[in-house]
């Protein structure tokens, strides 16, 4: 009898990830969890690269199977989370490089139907591995480990990533930095996190990726100038309110008769106030740039001799944004509404009055809207020949299309309309004054 084969414990853990059973998938991923903090808590410890492109093609797998948008949310971020198991920022970074390798080797394997939920296991991987940096306090020499790795294992030409994924990264790399350290990072560490963007840009062959780059990291930092300093202004107009509050409680806890501090209405204000401050700055997370330094560094880039010329004049375009920006001078769309709102409804209006089109009813018939009147006898004798030259009986060529409904409404109310108007007279009268002349 031969005897059984014992397997790795990583690549049993892959198998039951990829089963069919929904309930051993979600076994196994708890499994992996306790195994990955076991394992990495030893001194010796620690995975191997071959080990973890294991785990994550079990992982991949385990997402492949899963159905239902919720429950894909729900997996997607037990499994991003998985990096806050490993001990030491070594094993996280390896751990996050196993995952792009796999996600560029799979990639061209997945189908259109379920491209939406690695689009999303994408996007929340990617944030968890930003949170790790803001646990450590954005340190540089963390924040140089993570964008060298991103940079070679996504953007570098030689990296081989798919332009789906390099397209879908770059597009969601400022959103989720925002989502994640829009508070803390200042303008120089923002920097700092797209720089490799402005050397990729300058030095890249490929079309797709300098206008996927210059639409998804600089254009949207011009698009969301406006919205930084808002929430720039927002930011000190709340130190300034919550220092009067200070001021305020210190000046009543002074007086005898004051309101206790902690009372239930006050309690309840509070509350309310903070729960509608973190749900605003949730929904409206803006990172702030010093634009000028950013506008300095990509043309630096730029203006390198081994920089393309299509590069060079698209980043050029750029460049002379940001320096608009950093000078004050904002495109007229970019502009908050709330700051031109009457001007843009003044401005609507006077065009709408510009452009309102005259009708060619009103401007044969008159400002009266009648046939027929007589205006200023001084407007020519082609107008007097054409109108007392006119037979009713003698045969009419009939007009085509709207025009023939319109005669049609107007050939009765003629006559009377010229009665009508002193110092006007119709055919038949000069017809009558005519045949008494001539007796």
């Amino acid at each position: 009898m031969v005897p059984r084969v014992q397997l790795p414990p990583e690549i049993q853990l892959a198998q039951r990830l990829a089963g069919n059973e929904q309930v051993t998938r979600d076994r196994a991923v708890r499994k992996l969890r306790k195994y990955i903090v076991a394992r990495t808590q030893r001194a010796a410890g620690g995975f191997t690269h071959d080990e973890l492109l294991k785990v994550w093609k079990g992982l991949f797998y385990c997402m492949w199977m899963q159905d239902k948008p919720l429950l894909q949310e729900e997996l997607g971020r037990t499994i991003s989370q998985l990096i806050h198991a490993f001990q030491t920022t070594e094993a996280q970074h390896l751990f996050l490089q196993t995952f792009w390798q796999t996600m560029i080797r799979e990639w061209m394997g997945i189908d259109r139907l379920r491209l939406d939920k690695f689009y999303m296991l994408m996007r929340m991987v990617l944030n968890e591995s930003l949170q790790t940096l803001k646990m450590r306090g954005w340190e540089e020499r963390q924040m140089e480990q993570l964008l060298d790795l991103l940079t070679t294992e996504i953007l570098h030409p030689d990296s081989g990533a798919p332009s789906g994924v390099k397209s879908h990264f770059i597009e969601i790399f400022l959103e989720e930095l925002a989502k994640v350290g829009s508070r803390e990072l200042t303008a120089d560490q923002n920097l700092r996190l797209i720089d490799p963007f402005c050397t990729i840009a300058a030095q890249t062959q490929d079309p797709v990726v300098l206008n996927n780059v210059t639409r998804g990291i600089f254009e949207a930092i011009v698009e969301q100038a406006p919205l930084a300093i808002e929430d720039l202004l927002n930011e000190l107009g709340e130190e300034e309110a919550s220092e009067g509050a200070e001021q305020e409680r210190a000046a009543r806890s002074e007086e005898p008769y004051g309101k206790p501090e902690g009372s239930f209405c006050g309690t309840e204000l509070d509350v309310g106030e903070e729960q509608a401050g973190d749900d605003e700055d949730s929904a409206s997370a803006v990172l702030q740039f010093d634009y000028e330094a950013v506008a300095n560094r990509l043309f630096e880039a730029a203006s390198r001799q081994s920089t393309p010329s299509h590069n060079r004049k698209r980043l050029y375009k750029v460049v002379r944004k940001l320096q608009d920006l950093a000078a004050g001078l904002f495109p007229e769309d970019d502009v908050p509404e709330r700051a031109y709102r009457s001007l843009r409804e003044g401005r609507r209006a006077t065009r709408t009055e510009k452009r309102r089109p005259r009708s060619r009813l009103q401007d044969e018939t008159g400002p009266h809207g009648r046939e027929g009147v007589c205006g200023d006898p001084s407007s020519g004798p082609e107008r007097t020949r054409q109108g007392t030259r006119a037979d009713p009986a003698a045969p009419q060529e009939q007009p085509r299309g709207r025009a023939r409904r319109g005669a049609r409404k107007r050939r009765r109310p003629r006559a009377g309309a010229r009665k009508q108007v002193p110092g006007c007279q119709g055919p038949e009268e000069k017809k009558q004054r005519t045949r008494e002349s001539e007796k």
